[in-house]
């Protein structure tokens, strides 16, 4: 039902980006700029509200609170961002559904090691604001997962011989 919803929401929008993209480019952007947003949203309330700015101590570690905030909302956001790129973005792939799960964690690990890597260079570096400086990551991190997801993941055979 929920995926029917989103499919009819973004069926009655398409139109309007349909000279721009294809469908999937499409539901791609809108569905992972969704999950996007949700993402960045956690970031925030974990980082101002949860973990109150405060360095997170684990036992023999200490992680900084732009660190723990960027994995606590990864934590819930790839379960959600798998959910619409296996239902809603690549409905066409011919891979299993535990092929698909193994190479998406695989292209988000691509993705945390670079959110990781930037959000050091950013925060620790340049001294840019965690909200700001993962704002900007995003925008890195985008393209290299489109391509990952689109041709390894969700495999379809469009995209078979590329």
């Amino acid at each position: 039902m929920l995926k029917r919803q989103i499919e009819h929401l973004l069926d009655i929008i398409y139109p309007l980006f349909s000279k721009l993209m294809d469908k999937t480019t499409f539901r791609y952007a809108a569905c992972g700029g969704s999950n996007t947003v949700f993402d960045l949203f956690l970031f925030f309330i974990f980082y101002n509200f949860v973990l109150q700015k405060q360095m997170v101590h684990i036992s023999f570690v200490t992680v900084s609170p732009h660190i723990a905030s960027f994995l606590l909302a990864f934590v819930v956001s790839f379960p959600t961002g798998f959910f619409l790129n296996k239902t809603i973005v690549f409905q066409d792939s011919y891979l299993r559904g535990r092929v698909q799960l193994f190479r998406y964690f695989l292209t988000v690990c691509l993705s945390l090691l670079l959110n990781y890597v930037f959000l050091k260079l950013f925060v620790e570096q340049l001294h840019i604001y965690p909200t700001i400086s993962k704002f900007l990551t995003t925008f890195f991190v985008v393209g290299v997962s489109y391509v990952s997801q689109k041709y390894f993941s969700f495999k379809t055979s469009s995209t078979k011989q590329v």
